[in-house]
């Protein structure tokens, strides 16, 4: 299977990638934010690879990819956690691209509209 450029969506995916590279750089991560970057760090690695990696749990959100007129997939980052963080992502905008345009707890999709919750990043342009 071929490999694909893993791209971040703007400009919220792309600032908290740099937040999180930075602050782990200077050693001034938090647990929390030092376990989230791994957890996303290690995810976007197996996606770069194979987006439906088996631990990765890929599926397709449909009301997601209804609202924004694409395939909207969920990946998983970790499980066996109520709050367990889920990575959105799309491909594109170039071939071979898949970009992250979301970062969440896991919605309850069931309950409360979970996913009319979910607010995802904007697209890189396509460079010429």
């Amino acid at each position: 299977m071929a490999n694909f450029a893993i791209r971040l969506g703007i400009p919220e995916m792309l600032a908290y990638w740099q937040h999180l590279s930075t602050e782990a750089a200077q050693g001034t991560l938090g647990k929390d934010e030092q376990q989230l970057y791994q957890k996303w760090g290690q995810a976007m690695a197996h996606l770069a690879m194979n987006p439906f990696y088996p631990s990765l749990h890929t599926h397709e959100i449909p009301p997601l990819s209804k609202r924004y007129g694409m395939k909207v997939f969920q990946s998983y980052l970790e499980n066996r956690n109520s709050r367990a963080a889920r990575m959105y992502w799309v491909y594109g905008p170039d071939h071979q691209d898949i970009t992250v345009i979301g970062l969440e707890p896991h919605p309850e999709d069931k309950k409360n509209g979970g996913y009319r919750k979910v607010q995802l990043s904007d697209l890189p342009k396509i460079q010429p």
